[in-house]
């Protein structure tokens, strides 16, 4: 049975373990994204590759809730430098655990066209995100703090960039390898494409999922911490719909607010 409170406006959801967490996430996820189909009869959702998802994203695609023809995805990250068919991509992760099983309305990927610049890429899908409204973002928290690959050093609150080029800090670097994404460090790329934090603040509503001992310091950082890009995450606090899904191994540096 989880446990919920208030971080400023964060909604904290603290899960017994992965697996509650993955169900509660999920549910969250397919019933925001019903209610944008609801009115809109179209939702558009981002989403966040990597094995802290592997629950949650399980979870919603078997949801009943959600109609996919009428749902337009999008890619929230990728590296630069790896083969558009390499199994490291986070496009090719999206593919197996998301877009490969179900209908979608439209899938849109970062960077998959063929022969165009990475200048290109950036104003095309820059256009992709300001052709409606984003109503789900389905996200979660690096080892450093980072949403999607905005690392403490690149974060920027007020980027005025919607899609921009990053360098990957060292700690984010490692964390692909803790993940098994990479064999090691020196294999891992060091630039990535990424949406910038205001574009993933424009979501109507951010569904957070950070299970595990390795980002137990970065929660704390995320809920104790000033609201700053020392700790990128903090920037859930004031966004009006976010909730944080933790389990008892991320939540393990945190304590319960004080009940009066």
């Amino acid at each position: 049975m989880s446990v919920e409170f208030q971080k400023d406006n964060l909604t904290v959801n603290v899960c017994a373990d992965r697996a509650e967490l993955g169900r509660e996430a999920g549910k969250l996820a397919a019933e925001s994204i019903a209610a944008a189909i609801a009115e809109r009869c179209e939702a558009r959702v981002i989403f966040a590759a990597a094995p802290s998802q592997n629950e949650t994203l399980d979870a919603l695609m078997a949801s009943p809730l959600v109609d996919w023809t009428k749902v337009v995805a999008l890619h929230m990250d990728e590296y630069i430098g790896l083969p558009v068919g390499s199994t490291a991509r986070f496009s090719y992760y999206l593919k197996k655990h998301c877009f490969e099983r179900a209908p979608f309305k439209a899938i849109y990927y970062l960077d998959e066209e063929k022969g165009a610049s990475v200048d290109e890429m950036i104003e095309r899908y820059e256009t992709i995100v300001n052709d409606g409204p984003i109503d789900v973002v389905c996200m979660g928290i690096g080892e450093n703090g980072h949403v999607a690959f905005n690392d403490p050093p690149v974060a920027d609150f007020n980027d005025p960039k919607l899609v921009k080029v990053v360098e990957l800090d060292d700690v984010c670097r490692q964390q692909q390898v803790n993940d098994g994404c990479f064999s090691d460090f020196a294999s891992t790329p060091s630039h990535a494409l990424t949406l910038t934090v205001p574009a993933l603040a424009r979501g109507g509503v951010q569904v957070c999922a950070v299970p595990g001992k390795l980002k137990a310091a970065a929660v704390k950082k995320t809920l104790d911490d000033p609201v700053s890009t020392a700790c990128p995450a903090t920037i859930l606090r004031v966004l009006t719909r976010a909730t944080l899904f933790v389990d008892a191994d991320s939540f393990s540096l945190c304590e319960f607010p004080k009940t009066e």
